[in-house]
């Protein structure tokens, strides 16, 4: 058994995977983020920071669900969310979609290819008929 201490509140509890915070540290903050989420859906053009003070939640936490790709903002720019890799304004995730398929490719190209096993045919025998011997 694993017991820790609650990362939010410092409750002991038993981890098992994920973060390390109890359930009921875990529900407070899944229903902030179902409150994000619908404030997000009314509020289309809204800033991560506008939705942080209307929320009355960090804004760290909703860059977190941001990158884990729970939260999708509408419009690009007006989040304020950009691409690690080139800096490119995006809506959700971590990077833009060109970084994304750079990526993808440059991971398909070193992952080496297994080839296919050559056959080799044998070589016709002669094309007499064969007889078995009987003793």
């Amino acid at each position: 058994m694993n017991v820790r201490n609650c990362k939010k509140c410092g409750k002991i509890f038993n981890y098992i995977s994920g973060q390390p915070i109890c359930q009921d540290c875990k529900k407070k903050l899944e229903d902030l983020f179902q409150k994000v989420k619908e404030y997000i859906q009314e509020n289309k053009g809204a800033s991560v920071q506008m939705v942080a003070e209307e929320c009355e939640v960090d804004e760290g936490q909703i860059r977190q669900w941001v990158r884990e790709e729970r939260l999708v903002f509408s419009g690009e720019g007006s989040s304020g969310i950009v691409c690690e890799s080139c800096g490119e304004p995006i809506t959700t995730g971590r990077y833009c979609e060109k970084c994304k398929a750079g990526l993808i490719n440059s991971l398909n190209g070193a992952i080496k290819k297994p080839e296919a096993p050559v056959i080799k045919k044998k070589e016709k025998e002669s094309p007499r008929m064969r007889f078995l011997d009987k003793n």
